[in-house]
């Protein structure tokens, strides 16, 4: 296929980025399918004049979703949130969206679909998030039954949102709380998961797959925040904070206008999220998977101070 042509929905984000300079390298011909277009604007000097055109979609409307599927070889459906935003529900996101992707992209006659889940995703799971992307996958499989799933771990790299969040909490506050400090993580560099795909994308056998990307080594989450400190050199006190009070705790705060945490956030974050073996992974792509330890440091320098102590509560 000469230079074929791609849509991702959701290519501004965390992973997009990655992915889609790893595809434009390559020659594909990418539409990015987001919400407001002018947003994905950055990513077009990733390629060349006319390779990456980004255009409104939006996954919980039929019409934008079916002009961007429409003339495509491949879909790629990157989209997904971690709790609600407005109009923005886990179950017309996660679910419902990733259902109408994949129904259009049959409609369409389009050949091949990757949708993006999560490590950790199952319909008996412990929070809603995880639940509504297992509904997802459950609605993907239904409508292609050869789409490819890929499941990433929590994933690491100059963007992220959790381990930035970490250090930069760190810098205002000399106490941490220590949500499930000891569920375990099994944390993946993002630029190996954008090459994982991009090797799905060229492996028409991995059609109908389900892969689980994670890292070399499992952390408990305790682990995580102490090796986040070391990198940037910050005494902090870490303050256990056992799991159910905290869910109460989500359930109020999660009324006021601003979400700062939500139940929900807690039940899913303490849950672990382990690649069981069951699935393959990055190596059946052929892709050796990065230490967190070569790629931390690379972009928390910004945080780093001299102070190389940590101190650690009893739990």
């Amino acid at each position: 296929m000469l230079n074929p042509t791609i849509t991702v929905f959701g290519g501004s984000g965390f992973l997009g980025r990655y992915l889609i300079k790893r595809m434009a390298a390559r020659g594909y011909r990418i539409r990015v399918a987001v919400r407001r277009p002018h947003l994905a604007n950055f990513l077009q000097p990733l390629g060349g004049v006319g390779q990456i055109v980004p255009i409104q979609a939006n996954i919980r409307d039929d019409a934008s979703t079916a002009r961007a599927v429409a003339g495509a070889d491949i879909v790629i459906n990157l989209v997904g949130i971690r709790g609600p935003s407005g109009p923005q529900k886990l179950g017309n996101v996660n679910a419902q969206g990733a259902r109408r992707v994949a129904r259009l992209t049959a409609q369409a006659g389009v050949p091949r679909l990757i949708h993006i889940s999560m490590l950790g995703a199952g319909p008996d799971a412990r929070s809603h998030m995880a639940r509504s992307k297992a509904h997802g996958e459950r609605f993907v499989r239904e409508a292609v039954p050869q789409a490819t799933i890929v499941r990433p771990a929590m994933m690491f790299g100059t963007e992220d949102h959790v381990f930035n969040m970490i250090a930069s909490r760190a810098r205002f506050t000399p106490v941490l709380p220590l949500l499930a400090g000891d569920t375990r993580h099994q944390p993946v560099y993002v630029g190996d998961v954008a090459e994982a795909i991009l090797r799905i994308v060229e492996d028409p056998s991995s059609d109908g797959l389900t892969y689980e990307l994670a890292g070399p080594h499992v952390y408990t989450w305790r682990a995580l925040v102490e090796t986040v400190l070391r990198e940037i050199g910050r005494r902090r006190l870490l303050v256990p904070v056992p799991v159910k009070p905290a869910i109460w705790a989500g359930a109020v705060l999660q009324r006021l206008p601003l979400r700062v945490l939500a139940a929900d956030d807690v039940k899913q974050f303490a849950s672990e999220h382990v690649a069981d073996g069951s699935c393959p992974g990055l190596a059946a792509l052929g892709v050796a998977p990065t230490a967190l330890d070569l790629i931390l440091p690379t972009y928390l320098r910004r945080f780093l101070v001299s102070d190389l102590t940590v101190h650690t509560a009893p739990s």
